[in-house]
């Protein structure tokens, strides 16, 4: 079986940078199994599979380790497939996903992608989390993930978390996250339980970000920056039920994979 393959950098215009992902292009959906082993061998944050069903596509995210619920880089890089490399005259792009239709469109050289809310509650803060993390925060909140929040991004950037530590909490992943110096807010992304250590640009992330800074502010239109060692630029958009995060991407590596 020949697989139509791409490495796409997301979140970012240039190469080595942003958040990169595999983007799988299939006739018809094979055995899971076949899709971990795949996601396995790209060892990138995720891979993408992606079968057209009529006038949208079906889509499916995995890390190295699991099949996930939603994922930001790896739709925005699915859609930069399809509008680069599949039909260059579309503006609009529908996935139908665990997470329910997510479309993405074209705005100029960004593509902009609807998700779902995931709002935070605040939540108490795990005892241990201050040695987990090193730096005591001065928040704590929770929807599928733990949202860590500090006063200064500078704690944000030199945070050195535990990892086994991290992967002990129960959450699916930590966010933390502070007021920007040159844009709104910056956050980071830990999930080493589902084989991702810190994510180099989070787009679900944001779905629980978007919401807190956009009250917390008291604006809709967000900028936002990943901290991470690759780094990522996000444009953000509070909808109330829905979300919009935009950004840029390109193309690293193109290719035929044989399985």
């Amino acid at each position: 079986m020949d697989i139509r393959f791409y490495h796409i950098d997301a979140f970012t215009n240039h190469v080595f940078a942003g958040n990169p992902a595999g983007v799988c292009f299939l006739e018809k959906w094979v055995d899971g199994a076949i899709l971990q082993s795949i996601a396995e061998e790209n060892n990138l944050p995720e891979t993408a599979f992606l079968v057209q069903a009529g006038d949208h596509y079906e889509l499916r995210w995995f890390t190295p380790r699991v099949e996930i619920d939603l994922c930001g880089h790896a739709t925005l890089a699915s859609a930069f497939a399809v509008f680069e490399y599949v039909n260059p005259r579309a503006g609009r792009v529908d996935f139908e996903t665990k997470s329910g239709r997510l479309s993405v469109v074209r705005r100029g050289d960004l593509l902009i992608m609807d998700f779902p809310t995931r709002r935070p509650e605040p939540y108490p803060p795990p005892d241990n989390i201050d040695k987990i993390l090193g730096i005591p925060p001065s928040e704590t909140l929770r929807s599928r993930d733990l949202l860590v929040v500090y006063e200064e991004e500078e704690q944000v950037r030199r945070l050195k978390p535990d990892m086994a530590g991290v992967a002990s909490l129960d959450c699916f992943a930590v966010i933390v996250t502070a007021p920007g110096e040159n844009c709104d807010f910056v956050s980071r992304f830990f999930a080493p339980g589902a084989g991702i250590p810190e994510d180099p640009v989070t787009g679900s992330s944001h779905c629980t970000l978007i919401p807190y800074w956009s009250e917390r502010l008291r604006k809709k239109e967000l900028h936002a920056f990943q901290l991470s060692e690759r780094g990522g630029e996000l444009f953000c958009e509070d909808w109330g039920e829905r979300v919009a995060i935009g950004g840029r991407a390109v193309t690293y590596l193109s290719g035929t994979m044989k399985i």
